[in-house]
């Protein structure tokens, strides 16, 4: 079965390197926030070119520890993306703010010019939380705009976008805060949970390293009400020495894959989304479209063919029945979003693809015309 991820594949390839970590953390005989979790601090903040990154427990607490150190907290309003994972309403919600859903444009990602207008008519909006969906990256020049015209907190969620640029400038690079995500599945993923907060400005690094480790200052000294949310060393080891070394190529591999996938899909029932124009995009999913009605019937299409095929996502946000009331009554109505996720379905694209079975899939999607 050709799946959307394989797990085993990388274990094959980076098996000794991971277990090597391992026992460098072992041996060491310190476990919490210690010489791996600062030595891969480094080196991401090198190889995203920000200058500091300060790791966190996952990527939800990424986002509302950004959030909390912007000062967002009960009545403030958060614009953010239609489509995204959970995390991203949850960590504004977990604020005590209310997220504003804008509606999305043809590629999936956060409409900018409906941004603008939702920004215009509402001053009382202070936050923007902007997705780089499906390993796209937005439209930087227009978030350092906004950013400026409006006097926005900006929290960039990067959970899928690292190694996007737009026009040479890496996604994450506009907001005073880039949050990201370890979890596997993401494009420099761990082996469990994690996620980092990157910025400019070292006392805000400062602040993201307070908040996590339950509001120290220092030992015993407790300035401001933290949270535990710290990168396990083991995590940071094993994604700083097997991880991380590999990421520009898996990267390469999955944007010769999109690059194979839109130059070999000629169905004219099953669309990719695409990238826009701009994205250097780092391709953390490959989006395509079918007919809402077909899109059970397509996934089992799919399976059938040995191809498992993804939902990301089945409903946008503001359909979720966790969104509060008042989220549905201060947001859009994001009717181009409810018609992405009706529609969506995500390919396969990972760093262990083999390129005979990119075209098991391309095959598989240009027959779908005549089921």
């Amino acid at each position: 079965m050709i799946g959307l991820n394989d797990f085993k594949r990388q274990w094959a390839d980076t098996g000794p390197e991971v277990l090597r970590a391992v026992e460098q953390v072992g041996s060491s005989g310190w476990y919490i926030l210690g010489e791996s979790v600062r030595r891969f601090e480094q080196s991401l903040a090198a190889y995203w070119k920000l200058p500091y990154a300060v790791g966190v427990g996952n990527g939800l607490d990424a986002l509302e520890l950004s959030l909390r150190a912007l000062g967002c907290g009960a009545g403030d309003f958060v614009l953010t993306s239609p489509i995204s994972a959970f995390a991203t309403p949850l960590a504004i919600l977990k604020t005590g703010a209310t997220p504003v859903f804008a509606d999305c444009d043809r590629f999936g990602l956060i409409d900018l010019d409906e941004c603008e207008a939702i920004l215009t008519s509402r001053p009382e909006i202070r936050y923007f939380v902007p997705v780089h969906l499906f390993g796209h990256c937005l439209d930087l020049d227009k978030l350092a705009a906004f950013r400026e015209r409006f006097q926005l907190g900006v929290v960039e969620d990067c959970a899928q976008s690292i190694g996007a640029y737009w026009r040479g400038r890496p996604a994450g690079s506009v907001g005073q805060f880039a949050a990201t995500s370890f979890y596997p599945t993401k494009n420099l993923g761990a082996m469990g949970d994690g996620g980092a907060v990157l910025n400019c400005k070292a006392e805000d690094a400062a602040r993201i390293r307070q908040l996590r480790d339950y509001g120290q200052s220092a030992k015993y000294v407790h300035d401001v009400i933290g949270y535990n949310s710290r990168l396990d060393e083991l995590q940071a080891a094993i994604l700083d020495s097997a991880f991380l070394p590999r990421l520009s190529g898996w990267l390469k591999t999955r944007r010769k894959i999109a690059g194979m996938y839109l130059d070999g899909i000629r169905s004219t029932s099953l669309r990719p989304v695409g990238a826009p124009e701009g994205s250097d995009s780092c391709w953390h999913l490959f989006p395509v479209l079918v007919d809402p009605g077909r899109k059970a019937e397509a996934i089992a299409y799919f399976k059938s063919k040995g191809i498992l095929v993804g939902e990301h996502y089945p409903q946008a946000l503001v359909e979720q029945q966790a969104i509060p009331d008042r989220v549905r009554q201060a947001s859009s109505r994001c009717t181009r979003a409810r018609e992405f996720c009706a529609s969506e379905l995500s390919l396969p694209i990972h760093p262990y693809l083999h390129d005979e079975e990119a075209r098991q899939v391309m095959a598989a999607c240009n027959q779908w015309d005549s089921v």
